[in-house]
């Protein structure tokens, strides 16, 4: 299940691929983020939306995910906040952790997130770029 919260200022998604769980995040539109939950249901994940960061660690808690697609800046917990938080409660999903963020973050977000050595998907992107990338994290085994 991919999971990706989203709406409001950031969003959050959530996708499956044939029995392979993908937890990810999205966008500050909801439009992008449906976009990419129907973008990736086209590959054959079975995507989930959640608002914000505290939904997607709820749905962290209640299913197993493969894989974290998480906008750096969400309401009540942004994507590093949210990082920390898969740290701490699901640590298997560390090495499945994608951020996307904006070209006009704040540099010290940029430093926090080169800091953390999480692969970062940048606004704007296209939908292969996408797809290449949540491909490329499901195919590292997992821990």
């Amino acid at each position: 299940r991919l999971g990706i919260p989203g709406f409001d200022h950031a969003s959050a998604l959530a996708a499956t691929s044939a029995g392979v769980t993908v937890l990810g995040r999205s966008d500050d539109e909801p439009v992008i983020a449906q976009l990419m939950a129907d973008m990736l249901g086209a590959e054959g994940y079975d995507v989930d939306v959640a608002p914000h960061g505290v939904a997607a660690l709820e749905r962290l808690a209640e299913r197993r995910y493969d894989l974290v697609l998480s906008d750096v800046r969400m309401p009540e917990l942004d994507g590093v906040g949210l990082f920390r938080a898969v740290e701490d409660r699901f640590p298997a999903l560390l090495h499945r952790f994608v951020f996307i963020t904006g070209t006009s973050e704040h540099a010290d977000y940029q430093d926090r997130l080169e800091a953390l050595r999480v692969p970062i998907l940048s606004k704007p992107f296209d939908i292969l770029e996408l797809q290449r990338l949540v491909r490329d994290v499901l195919a590292k085994p997992t821990r």
